[in-house]
């Protein structure tokens, strides 16, 4: 696999290895006067860095000629690498508000996001013995989210300089609060991050006291994102791609199709873990699991919201059962 490639002369595609089934994220350089920008620098690992030192080294960058990062979005696949940048470049590292406050409560003093996520995951039928492991796999990502960087907030709406050229700045959350596209409209270019991926769907996860309804932010994101003409999307996961209608409408259709199915496995009360494992199967690993199930959340607080399917309690556990 090439470490990186050049589009349209102006976005250097880096992938940046990744120890997950994802195998890399899409990091992006564009040059500008007064340097690189650099979006989305990928995990802190070993092989990370070893894949950035070779890149630079290839393309005869060095790291003063960053000017500045730039997140899409918080999550630690593309914000870990921010903090080893900075240190060695001075460049500033730009994100969303709403995407730092996330950061403070994952991975600043106490992670504590941490115990809120395990209670809400023992709330919904993950047993017990489960708990610590996923615990134990949560406190891994701190590592490679350090060194953490001091940050600059993107303002939603407001133009933003990326190399030379401007763009427009589009919050589209769902898959993350705070999550940021980029569009340049003469080059009808958008960089995406992981809002619309080609040939997966992204990840939309429920992260409680962020988004009380984060599929619906999603929906709603993807809904308005097909208003712009996109020549070239440039995304967080696979290749570039150009059917950009396409695929928001193929992303929608998806999540329409997922809530059907799993309302329809409620005709008896059931657990958010017990949907989790009827909808993902049980041959998921800890890291795939946290995530399945926090999806299986934002649907299942979808199909309540909207009236589908009804929400109790018994014995401690959170049930459903369509209506």
């Amino acid at each position: 696999m090439s470490l990186y490639t050049t589009h349209n002369d102006t976005y250097i595609q880096v992938k940046v290895p990744l120890p997950f089934p994802l195998r890399w994220v899409n990091s992006y350089l564009i040059r500008g006067n007064d340097g690189y920008t650099l979006i989305d620098p990928g995990l802190h690992t070993e092989a990370a860095v070893q894949c950035w030192e070779s890149v630079m080294l290839e393309l005869k960058i060095d790291y003063r000629d960053i000017e500045q990062i730039v997140l899409t979005h918080h999550h630690p696949d593309h914000y870990g690498l921010a903090g080893w940048f900075q240190e060695r470049s001075g460049a500033p590292v730009c994100i969303s508000s709403v995407g730092y406050d996330q950061v403070r409560l994952l991975w600043g003093d106490g992670q504590p996001m941490t115990e809120t996520l395990l209670s809400l995951f023992a709330g919904n039928g993950m047993p017990q013995e489960m708990l610590e492991p996923m615990k134990e796999n949560l406190d891994t990502f701190i590592e490679m989210v350090s060194p953490q960087p001091e940050v600059t907030f993107i303002s939603m709406g407001e133009p933003f300089r990326l190399g030379d050229m401007t763009y427009e700045t589009v919050h589209t959350p769902g898959h993350a609060l705070g999550h940021v596209c980029f569009y340049h409209a003469d080059t009808k270019a958008m960089i995406c991050g992981d809002h619309v991926l080609p040939q997966i769907s992204p990840n939309v996860s429920y992260l409680p006291g962020i988004d009380e309804n984060p599929l619906a932010s999603f929906i709603q994101s993807l809904e308005h994102m097909l208003r712009y003409e996109v020549d070239w999307a440039y995304p967080g996961h696979r290749e570039p791609f150009q059917t950009w209608t396409k695929r928001t409408e193929e992303l929608i259709k998806h999540h329409e199709h997922r809530l059907e199915q799993m309302r329809s496995q409620l005709e008896v009360p059931l657990t958010a873990y017990q949907v989790c494992k009827a909808t993902f199967g049980d041959r998921l690993s800890l890291h795939q699991l946290r995530f399945a199930l926090s999806e299986t959340l934002a649907h299942l607080i979808y199909l309540n919201q909207s009236e589908r399917v009804l929400r109790s309690e018994k014995d401690g556990r959170i049930l459903f059962q369509s209506k």
